[in-house]
């Protein structure tokens, strides 16, 4: 573990995924999941080149067929700590035989967690290295610790239905938004089919207890499992296939295209209130 600190809140990131483990209080109290593998023993995976399921468990591409994993690689891939510093560590990913053997591309991924005071930002920079476009996507999947009833707080009202999850974690038929206003009540029952997806998301913030949490992706998903001890927020840019997607990669919901050395950073805080 990579550790991290700036006082108000320390932080120890995994460099399997670069993964952030944990995220303490002054006073040593956990924030983020007890990852119970009763139920889930994922911390905050960060989800590249794809985010969710693929139809099939494959992508096509110039008329191939390639396999990817739910939310993609990066989590099971072994990060390089290319900085470190006491309140700041950045760790990167780069192609390799395995990863070109499923996603033919060259890239770069770069982790970089930072503690300031009681916020903890994480930007994440994804670069195409190589001579040609390159499809990708990206999220986040932070799960925080979670005792049972509360809410969410959105930024703003999010009156647009939900994606609805069919067969396999692909996307179906719209869903309604389950928002009071811009309150979302938090019960273990409101996940009994899943994940909670919002493809067109306004706010830019939400609140959780009291953690106040921004970030800058256009879609947002909120899961947990019923009877587990976490929440997750996660802020997207892509989305699983729609049932009976058979488009190539380009067409794929979400799906960003780069152009040789193009580069871009998404961002996600978490501030502690006072």
């Amino acid at each position: 573990m990579i550790e991290i600190s700036s006082g108000a809140l320390s932080a120890s990131i995994d460099p399997l995924g670069a993964e952030l483990s944990s995220l303490r209080t002054a006073d040593g109290a956990e924030l983020m999941t007890d990852a119970d593998p009763a139920f889930w023993a994922g911390r905050a995976p960060l989800l590249f080149p794809i985010v969710g399921a693929l139809n099939g468990g494959v992508y096509r591409l110039d008329g191939r067929e390639y396999p990817l994993p739910q939310h993609g690689f990066a989590r099971r891939q072994p990060f390089a700590c290319v900085d470190h510093t006491p309140d700041r560590a950045v760790f990167r990913l780069t192609d390799n035989e395995e990863t070109r053997a499923v996603y033919p591309f060259a890239f770069a991924l770069d982790a970089a967690f930072t503690l300031r005071g009681p916020t903890l930002t994480m930007d994440v920079t994804v670069t195409n290295r190589g001579a040609g476009d390159m499809p990708a996507s990206f999220g986040f999947h932070p799960a925080f610790a979670w005792e049972g009833g509360g809410s969410v707080e959105f930024e703003k009202p999010e009156p647009s239905p939900l994606a609805g999850l069919g067969t396999n974690g692909l996307i179906g038929p719209d869903a309604p938004s389950p928002l009071d206003g811009r309150t979302l009540p938090l019960s273990h029952a409101l996940f009994e089919s899943g994940a909670l997806i919002w493809p067109r998301v306004e706010s830019r913030s939400v609140r959780f207890g009291d953690l106040d949490i921004g970030f800058d992706c256009p879609m947002l998903g909120i899961w947990t499992k019923p009877g587990a001890r976490f929440v997750c927020i996660e802020p997207w840019h892509g989305i699983a296939d729609p049932e009976g997607f058979e488009g190539e990669i380009w067409d794929k919901p979400g799906m960003m295209r780069f152009a040789p050395g193009a580069a871009r950073t998404f961002s996600m805080q978490v501030t502690l209130s006072d």
